[in-house]
């Protein structure tokens, strides 16, 4: 099956002065490390002249069907991967949804690799292969010397070529080049990326959003909570479809959600992996 639709343009379009390459890479990857099933999701690399991006393309479809049809419709991103950067740099700025919020907070993710002598073609590409750690995982990458961009999927970059394969160790997280395109100006992510679909990012340090991401999980209905105690016993409240008329109903929903939260705790960064009690 062909993975690489129109990369052959490349090689004659790279120049430092090119607005926007734009490439799309298929992610698979696993929300549980026991499931043996994949979520699959979009991701799209963008490469301008000063900066460096990687969000989900729902974030882009959505933004765009807004500015198109006039709609005020919102999109969450669920890979926790959305980043940006500077252009040659691995200091990052990440992008994170906790209930209602939207905040950043900034690394920086130096990433060493070893590279092999081994090689394999794809289509009509050469890929060579190199290995790294990093975020408490093992990765092999393939990347293609013939395309001289120096990155590739979420804050993986500094090989001598763009990235065209990667997975860790255990094919937790799996990602192919399957397509690029050159823009003619740099594409615009302020309503998606930068802010989410209204609500402008609030800068946070990584302390912070722990923090926060523990909160949410001690108690993800905190805000239906505090209107139980100022209401009456008619008060009703509707989580995921369902009615909740009491405390007890409540609590029950609050246990559901946190052991959801605990199954599904399976960041790319495993390192940094929030240890959430029962």
């Amino acid at each position: 099956m062909k993975r690489i639709y129109v990369l052959s343009t490349l090689l004659f379009i790279v120049s430092i002065q090119s607005q926007t390459h734009q490439f799309t890479y298929r992610l698979q990857y696993k929300i549980d490390s026991t499931e043996t099933g994949y979520e699959k999701l979009n991701m799209l690399l963008d490469i301008n002249p000063k900066e460096v991006k990687f969000y989900g393309q729902n974030l882009a479809v959505t933004d765009s069907l807004n500015k198109k049809f006039g709609t005020d419709n919102s999109h969450t991103d669920m890979s926790g991967q959305v980043v940006k950067r500077k252009i040659n740099t691995f200091d990052n700025e990440n992008f994170i949804s906790i209930k209602e919020g939207y905040y950043s907070f900034k690394t920086t993710d130096k990433i060493g690799w070893v590279i092999s002598d081994e090689t394999k073609k794809v289509e009509n590409y050469s890929l060579q292969k190199a290995s790294t750690r990093f975020g408490g995982r093992d990765w092999i990458a393939w990347f293609c010397k013939d395309i001289p961009f120096n990155e590739g999927p979420y804050k993986f970059r500094g090989l001598p070529g763009i990235i065209f394969e990667l997975m860790d160790s255990k094919k937790n997280f799996v990602y192919h080049l399957v397509k690029s395109q050159k823009l003619s100006a740099t594409y615009p992510t302020d309503d998606f990326l930068e802010s989410n679909f209204g609500n402008k990012a609030i800068p946070i340090n990584e302390s912070q959003k722990n923090k926060l991401m523990m909160d949410f999980y001690n108690d993800p209905f905190a805000f239906e909570r505090n209107n139980f105690s100022k209401a009456n016993h008619d008060l009703k409240i509707n989580i995921n479809g369902k009615e909740i008329h009491t405390v007890d109903e409540l609590n029950t929903q609050t246990k559901n959600m946190q052991e959801v939260i605990r199954k599904y705790n399976n960041p790319i960064e495993i390192n940094k992996v929030i240890h959430y009690k029962e």
